[in-house]
């Protein structure tokens, strides 16, 4: 059986998601665009093809020189549209990078693209960013269709949901998610992306374990009978009494702060200026709008946790409350009836606070080294190599600095969904597939040429 070699260009390349799942196909890389430097050259030295600069500049001066094409790849920036950043979308100059994607189609007419980003672009500006872009593609003449995976789905243990958007000049008569939906896998083994003696690794510093030795003394206190929280633990609220359910505090007086408790049961005084008070509430109680109703009910639960468990907690909190970052005055039980034992889970240090979660998959991979996820058991940071098989990506180099390699990672598209999606919208269709997807998407187009065009790619064994 024959397969087509078609050519593909791959835009805000990365370390090469979307390259080397179309080259696992058979495909040709004929283009690529990186803005960050280092991972130009380090493309250059994974795939053999320079890689070029800011796409912006290259499709506004001189779009000319990108080469004609058969499928256009393109995990776009994330960040306009991601519930974790500003959510600015098309306001944010990076969001606006779909428009040079829809240029490069208007203008080079591949009969294929596949494009990723977050799932929270399909809701953003109540869906208006959508719309627009759907409505552009559909002008251009591509029959889209799009659906929501994660690398989990397929037997990658990473839980990072993605859309992946694919469109065709031919139609999509072809081609079905639901084809892919079969290929799903409950079957995940996380042991076999974790190694047990890894020669290179990074170990959690000493104030880290501390901190999780200090937070397993709290858990231990806790008599068994008595179910862990399964909503954030935020310590700052323990001793606290300031008002959270009406106007924030933000917006009240001091002669009535004076009566409450901020952190840790801290009295708020008089001779404490209003900036000081504030310092001593817990950072996300320092706004000036009325907290949403999630955040009062998490307020309120671990109030009444507090006081029912502080004769078992007491000393314990004032260790936690000694802390100067915050993020290390919170805990997130994930496990529910887990073993009570911080070091036999996977873990995360986040703004949100320590993050405990099952041994069946990793949090999603981010650009923030920090966050890197920890394996309890060996008290280390994931490894590069482990990063590398979550993202499918074996066998590449990563930049030398850990920082940049895992925010090359946090950004990078998982190849194995890649590649399962591309052999199912790019495959040998029968001819009367293409010549009745061919009238319906170019409406009057001599069919001979069409048909001639589409079986006239360079073929390998």
């Amino acid at each position: 059986m024959t397969k087509q070699k078609l050519k593909f260009i791959d835009l805000f390349a990365g370390l090469g998601g979307f390259h080397k799942a179309l080259h696992k196909l058979g495909h040709e890389c004929v283009f690529a665009s990186e803005l960050d430097t280092n991972l130009r050259s380090l493309y250059q030295t994974n795939w053999g093809i320079e890689a070029q600069g800011d796409i912006k500049k290259i499709v506004e001066n001189e779009i000319e020189t990108i080469p004609e094409h058969d499928i256009l790849c393109a995990g776009f920036p994330c960040q306009p549209f991601s519930k974790a950043g500003k959510q600015l979308g098309r306001d944010d100059d990076r969001g606006t990078l779909f428009d040079e994607i829809a240029k490069i189609l208007e203008f080079r007419k591949p009969k294929f693209f596949i494009l990723e980003n977050v799932p929270f672009i399909k809701q953003h500006d109540n869906e208006e960013t959508w719309n627009y872009m759907h409505s552009e593609l559909s002008n251009l003449g591509y029959e889209v269709n799009h659906q929501i995976y994660s690398p989990q789905d397929f037997g990658v243990p990473q839980h990072r949901k993605r859309i992946f958007i694919v469109g065709s000049l031919i139609g999509l008569d072809h081609f079905s998610f639901d084809e892919i939906d079969e290929q799903k896998s409950s079957l995940i083994d996380i042991h076999q992306f974790i190694e047990e003696k890894p020669t290179l690794f990074k170990e959690l510093p000493k104030a880290n374990q501390e901190c999780l030795r200090l937070w397993q003394t709290f858990i231990d206190q806790i008599p068994k009978d008595i179910k862990l929280p399964g909503f954030p633990i935020w310590g700052m609220e323990f001793g606290a009494t300031y008002p959270y359910d009406i106007t924030p505090p933000s917006k009240m007086p001091k002669y009535e702060l004076v009566n409450y408790k901020g952190n840790f049961g801290k009295q708020l005084t008089l001779e404490m200026t209003k900036n000081e008070m504030l310092d001593n509430l817990p950072s996300y109680a320092r706004v000036t709008r009325k907290f949403p109703n999630w955040k009062q009910r998490y307020i309120s639960h671990n109030r009444e946790f507090y006081n029912d468990n502080k004769k078992h907690i007491n000393w314990v909190v004032a260790e936690i409350a000694k802390y100067p970052s915050q993020s290390w005055q919170k805990l997130e039980w994930n496990v529910g009836k887990g073993e009570r034992k911080l070091e036999n889970y996977i873990l995360q240090f986040r703004a949100s606070g320590i993050r405990v979660k099952k041994v069946d998959f990793f949090p999603s991979l981010v650009c923030t080294n920090t966050q890197r996820p920890i394996i309890g058991w060996q008290k280390r940071y994931i490894t590069r190599e482990e990063g590398l098989k979550l993202q499918s990506l074996e066998g590449i180099s990563l930049p030398e600095n850990d920082n940049a390699a895992f925010k090359a990672l946090g950004n990078a598209v998982n190849a194995k969904i890649v590649k399962l999606i591309a052999e199912k919208l790019i495959n040998e269709r029968p001819i009367n597939t293409i010549i009745k997807s061919s009238k319906k998407a170019f409406n009057g187009t001599h069919i001979n040429s069409i048909i001639t065009n589409e079986l006239s790619y360079d073929r390998i064994e």
